[in-house]
């Protein structure tokens, strides 16, 4: 299962990783269609094996608390957790 694609105004390469049962996730998810971004987002849980593997080392580079959601944007900037205030300042 690879990323998914949600279509909308290009703010910078916007990924987020997250779980499919986070609420924080939801609403992080929730908070960027909201904004009208476009983003790619995978849920880290429904992954398996080696590609699994990769993606948690992935995160792990952005984040290394391995908390979800961690969304990064354009490869430099990482957000942990739901946080309303800096997404819309970064994306808004």
């Amino acid at each position: 299962m690879p990323m998914q694609h949600v279509d909308g105004e290009n703010k910078g390469k916007t990924v987020l990783f997250a779980l499919s049962t986070c609420g924080w996730c939801k609403k992080t998810r929730m908070l960027l269609e909201d904004l009208g971004v476009e983003y790619d987002y995978i849920y880290v849980d429904l992954l398996e094996g080696e590609e699994r593997q990769e993606i948690i080392q992935q995160v792990e580079k952005w984040n290394s608390q391995l908390s979800f959601p961690t969304l990064v944007i354009d490869d430099k900037e990482t957000i942990v957790g739901f946080n309303e205030d800096k997404v819309r300042e970064i994306l808004g």
